[in-house]
């Protein structure tokens, strides 16, 4: 591959960009065109010698791709003018093989099965980044499971919660994905001829089809023709929009977390990483930044390829041309993506003294609805509400804190002695089903684990 250009990796990393570029293409399409003819060899289509004449010339270094992509926009798609190529190298090397080149095969044969390789690899590139950064989150949430923090609704503090249970919460949906996509996220090989029928090879038609089924490499085709049948790259879309989606969520929370003001958590350090052209000091979320601007380009893509579904017939006029750039474009987005969050979640810095700072801004005032529950069981819910309430702003005109000023309530008198206090405003111990919660996503996790590999 090329050197990478003037945006570097920011938005796609050049092990995805290999197995998705117009080499790959080229050869996936090759692939096509030599499992055919030895499909058609084996069950007396085509003479054997044409498969063995056809399959040395179906090496991607043999053409000029820019020739062909010239000639493509000419022809409508790529497929034409490589099938001209090769029939002519076919020819000047065995003269009676090359009328049996792309025999009974359409260009949407080629083409789609030429990307379902690409796409192959593009989902295993994209299976071993979640299953690396579901390890990474694993790690984050039992190291973290009883590190208190505030959580946060509307912006604004809540009720205390645990930085490990944030971060079971953001492993989740990494799981699910990893679990769905290894399903969902499958492409397929494509051969129905002219018009889904595969009419040309006539009784031998289905022998063919089972035959190529078996010998097309990498991931096998399937038997019933998709022309315009386009859930399968659609739902790769979706899953890949989903992933992306949830990833932005994820930066979003670790870059409000990592506000000057805030201070809970930071980006990996590295020099140069970061930085302002213009204030040295500094600090950007960049891998925070990358990964949100995946996530906003992925709906516009997605929304391309459900477009792209209601095809014309047993071929589309447009539907299925707009569907080449985009899910390329989509899977590049992903891949980037997930390199940029797993960097960022194996190298997140957490400050658990400033968790704390933040829980305590408000003298107390997080733990005002556990003390209104407590109190509601002896004066009644109406009540114990009301009091809190009336507490709280007194809380926050004195500037004192909540339990001293309970402490002092003429209502509490007898109600509640300093120990219960003491124990009420303990955010560590108000952590309800923190533990199964966060037990139940490691489940999860652990039972996916072994389809992930690596370490977790």
């Amino acid at each position: 591959m090329a050197e990478a250009g003037l945006y570097g990796e920011l938005f796609a990393d050049r092990e995805m960009a290999a197995v998705l570029d117009d080499r790959a293409a080229l050869q996936g399409m090759l692939d096509f065109e030599a499992a055919l003819a030895r499909a058609e060899a084996e069950v007396g289509v085509i003479p054997p010698a044409a498969a063995e004449a056809i399959a040395p010339q179906c090496k991607a270094e043999l053409y000029d791709i820019a020739a062909i992509g010239k000639a493509a926009t000419l022809a409508g798609n790529p497929a034409i003018p490589l099938v001209k190529a090769l029939t002519a190298r076919v020819a000047a090397a065995h003269a009676d093989a090359a009328k049996w080149v792309h025999y009974g095969a359409t260009s949407q044969d080629v083409i789609d099965s030429g990307q379902a390789q690409q796409y192959r690899a593009a989902q295993e590139l994209i299976l071993a980044r979640s299953a690396r950064l579901a390890h990474a989150l694993a790690a984050l949430a039992r190291d973290h499971r009883r590190t208190p923090m505030i959580g946060r609704t509307f912006l604004q503090h809540a009720v205390p919660i645990s930085f490990g249970l944030k971060a079971a919460n953001w492993l989740d949906p990494i799981v699910s994905f990893h679990d769905d996509f290894m399903i969902w996220g499958e492409s397929a090989h494509q051969f129905g001829g002219a018009a889904g029928s595969l009419a040309s090879l006539g009784d031998k038609a289905d022998a063919v089809s089972e035959a190529f089924a078996r010998i097309m490499p990498s991931i096998g085709a399937v038997r019933v023709p998709w022309h315009t049948q386009r859930r399968r790259p659609a739902r790769i879309a979706t899953e890949l929009g989903l992933l992306l989606g949830h990833l932005g969520k994820m930066a979003g929370d670790i870059a409000l977390m990592a506000q000057t003001e805030i201070g809970e958590l930071a980006e990996p350090e590295a020099p140069g990483k970061g930085g302002s052209s213009a204030m040295p000091h500094k600090r950007n979320p960049v891998l925070c930044t990358l990964i949100l601007t995946a996530a906003k380009r992925a709906p516009g893509l997605v929304a391309t390829m459900l477009a792209a579904m209601p095809q014309e017939h047993e071929r589309a006029m447009g539907g299925w041309h707009a569907e080449w750039p985009t899910l390329r474009e989509l899977f590049l987005v992903a891949g980037g993506a997930l390199n940029h969050a797993v960097a960022l979640v194996e190298g997140l810095q957490v400050f658990p003294e400033q968790m704390q700072y933040n829980l305590d801004l408000t003298n107390g005032l997080v733990m005002a609805e556990r003390v209104s529950l407590a109190l509601a069981q002896t004066i009644g819910r109406g009540e114990a509400h009301h009091l809190l309430e009336e507490a709280s702003r007194d809380c926050i005109a004195s500037g004192r804190h909540l339990r001293d000023v309970l402490a002092e309530h003429p209502t509490l008198a007898g109600r509640l002695t300093g120990e219960e206090l003491d124990d009420l405003f303990d955010p560590t111990t108000y952590r309800g089903a923190t533990d199964a919660i966060i037990d139940r996503i490691l489940v999860l996790y652990e039972e996916e684990r072994e389809y992930m590999g690596g370490n977790g």
